[in-house]
């Protein structure tokens, strides 16, 4: 595990050589849908691609899943998962809220989780020996606030609106959760996990996410003491879906499934 978490490092290294650079600047936006808005920018592609040739040239052997390019040797034991720029639209409205995302899985299994954020330079990395946190030359153990109670969480998710990434049964279950929760900030994508794992925000709720939004979530926040699995508590791992609920504590985790259940 040494060894690929210094590989790991390296990888989200050679992304930020690639976002740094265009953030902030007037960068042409694609956008991926038809009848939706769904951006992608050079900073995207070129981040993932600068990643995928590190892992093609030095694990040959290795998977890869990332959001732009796709899937490359299926079956492999070792799989890396990409998101270049996890929060897009944060990038291009100049808010450093994205994050660079890198997971590496053993039979689907989440094994190490990096969650990067190049231009405050804070980096998270997640394995089952534990969370690190590392910011300006310094790092320590990342651990979660301890909160067991909703009345004392913060609670945060990318989008409250129903029909954006909730649909309206969704929506409603998050806006009971928010109700009696002590307060709410949005619009952070997996920056909220991180904060989460060094004990500023105690849940995180989200629906419709993809595998490469979330498979280097679950490392960071376990590591750091938290729990996470989709709403229903079912086991995290590649098939876990969309719906993830993170929280610093069991205690808040199971009151927080609750709420959402509707009970």
């Amino acid at each position: 595990m040494t060894e690929f978490v210094d590989f790991a490092h390296r990888l989200a290294d050679a992304a930020r050589h690639e976002t740094l650079p265009r953030f902030r600047t007037a960068l042409a936006v694609d956008n991926k849908e038809d009848d939706a808005f769904d951006p992608v920018t050079d900073a995207d592609r070129e981040a993932e691609r600068a990643i995928r040739a590190l892992i093609e040239s030095e694990q040959p052997e290795h998977g890869i899943l990332g959001e732009e390019f796709g899937l490359h040797l299926p079956g492999a034991y070792h799989r890396w998962v990409l998101d270049p720029i996890d929060g897009t639209r944060s990038f291009i409205c100049g808010a450093p809220t994205w994050t660079t995302l890198i997971a590496l899985e053993a039979q689907e299994q989440p094994a190490l989780g990096i969650i990067d954020q190049p231009y405050i330079g804070e980096r998270w990395c997640g394995t089952p020996q534990g969370t690190t946190f590392t910011h300006a030359g310094s790092v320590r153990v990342a651990r979660t606030s301890g909160c067991t109670r909703l009345a004392e969480a913060r609670i945060s998710t990318t989008d409250p609106r129903s029909l954006a990434y909730f649909s309206k049964a969704e929506g409603a279950a998050f806006d009971r959760l928010a109700a009696v929760c002590k307060l709410a900030r949005f619009s952070m994508d997996a920056y909220a996990y991180a904060l989460l794992a060094v004990g500023q925000l105690d849940l995180v709720v989200e629906s419709g996410l993809a595998h490469y939004d979330y498979a280097a979530l679950a490392p960071v926040v376990m590591g750091a003491g938290g729990v996470i699995s989709n709403w229903s508590g079912e086991r995290f791992d590649a098939s876990a879906g969309g719906h993830l609920l993170a929280a610093a504590t069991p205690e808040l985790h199971a009151a927080a499934r609750a709420v959402l259940a509707g009970a």
